[in-house]
């Protein structure tokens, strides 16, 4: 059985106290600390291999290229890809759909066109389409969310039709924690032939992920969510829509050969890279993925399932907390506001009690709106939170109604 006991002296940020109290860190949704073998893997590129990577023939730089392409290779086998060309490193979530907004937007969607999203995403899975549907006059489309959170599904057939162009849905929601059933969802488009983009920032941690099996055209996520430093992501993208799709940006690395008169774009993945990478961070997203296997994936994901049910359990039977979703499947995170107190006033009040959670729309304003309220407390799980921190939550909770009355 996986104790998490073992795992915590790895983090050096869990070691401290917050306000003379020992930290309970429950905001691992916006994003999760970092194992020592990260850190020191950042700063022993910096320290020993220095360099810019793939045109240097000198030592540092042939190293570096190493540790960046091995980096590559190991996401891919975490994603079960076909080949290293269809991963591409950039800055995070944001940056992966924006990505592919932009560059899959320019070559397949065009006037009268249709793009389908959910009514769970993270602002940037909004954005990103509505601005592309803006530049290139097509319509956003939403798939609806019922009271419990819950995506409904009965109608996405007549959601889906001639002129949706592609579906780019989260696997689980940041605000709610549900699990969104993108199978599904990935089998009814690609009757039609549509691709589908999948949002993976807060599922890579707490499921597996195959590319493969899933069939879905486009996956990404973001490094600092997986234990990795903050800065680098990836986007997994099938290589026949790559091949078709013109570079996000433009500069360096990414060409093959330049003149006053035309540019020769370079091969995947690196047509997709602009400019000098992010070579440390790539590197500690190696080692963060490195840390998880080792870890044992599956007994970390049977534990969180455990903790999480405690946690859903111990809140709903805390007087005056008032739970935000009931979905089906929740995975990672529970959203709640406590009877008469604001989300903000709570959790600064939490916050003086040493434990850390996240307040406000979790960039999800309209999840918010469908509930009919501002706001949440919300409480996200790591591999490395214990019963007990939960039980710290509830007596913060508790603390929290007495001195507000």
């Amino acid at each position: 059985m996986f104790d998490p006991q073992k795992v915590r002296n790895d983090f050096p940020a869990l070691q401290q106290d917050i306000y003379g109290k020992p930290l309970v860190y429950l905001d691992n949704a916006a994003t999760t600390q970092k194992p020592r073998i990260v850190i020191d893997a950042v700063s022993g590129y910096y320290e020993s291999i220095n360099s810019n990577v793939h045109r240097g023939v000198h030592y540092l730089s042939q190293k570096a290229t190493e540790a960046y392409e091995s980096a590559r290779e190991r996401v891919r086998r975490l994603l079960n890809a076909g080949h290293s060309r269809e991963i591409i490193f950039t800055r995070g979530t944001t940056e992966s759909i924006n990505l592919v907004a932009h560059s899959f937007g320019r070559a397949f969607i065009h006037e009268g066109d249709e793009v389908l999203i959910s009514a769970l995403e993270h602002h940037a899975n909004i954005v990103p389409w509505q601005m592309a549907c803006a530049e290139r006059k097509a319509m956003l489309k939403v798939i609806p969310v019922d009271d419990n959170g819950d995506l409904i599904l009965e109608n996405l057939d007549q959601l889906l039709t001639e002129k949706t162009r592609i579906v780019a849905v989260t696997c689980v929601s940041n605000a709610l924690g549900t699990v969104v059933p993108v199978r599904e969802i990935i089998r009814m488009a690609h009757t039609r032939d549509i691709p589908v983009l999948i949002d993976g920032a807060q599922g890579i941690v707490h499921m597996k992920v195959d590319v493969k099996e899933l069939d879905c055209d486009f996956f990404c996520f973001s490094g600092h969510k997986f234990y990795g430093p903050m800065g680098v992501g990836v986007l997994y993208g099938k290589e026949r829509f790559l091949e078709q799709m013109p570079p996000y940006q433009t500069g360096g690395e990414m060409i093959s050969t330049v003149t006053f008169d035309k540019v020769t774009f370079n091969e995947l993945p690196f047509r997709f890279e602009a400019g000098t990478p992010n070579v440390a961070d790539v590197i500690g997203l190696d080692k963060a993925i490195g840390y998880v296997s080792d870890t044992g994936m599956e007994e970390v994901w049977k534990y969180e399932a455990e903790l999480i049910h405690y946690a859903l359990q111990k809140l709903q039977n805390t007087p005056g907390v008032r739970i935000i979703g009931h979905p089906m499947e929740r995975m990672g995170v529970i959203s709640f506001l406590i009877e008469g107190i604001h989300p903000y006033d709570a959790g600064t009040i939490i916050d003086r009690m040493g434990v850390a959670i996240r307040t406000g729309h979790h960039c999800a304003q309209p999840v918010m709106d469908r509930f009919g309220i501002p706001g949440t407390l919300r409480a996200s799980f790591a591999l490395y939170n214990t019963i007990g921190e939960v039980d710290r939550l509830c007596e913060a909770i508790n603390l929290t109604r007495k001195m507000f009355g």
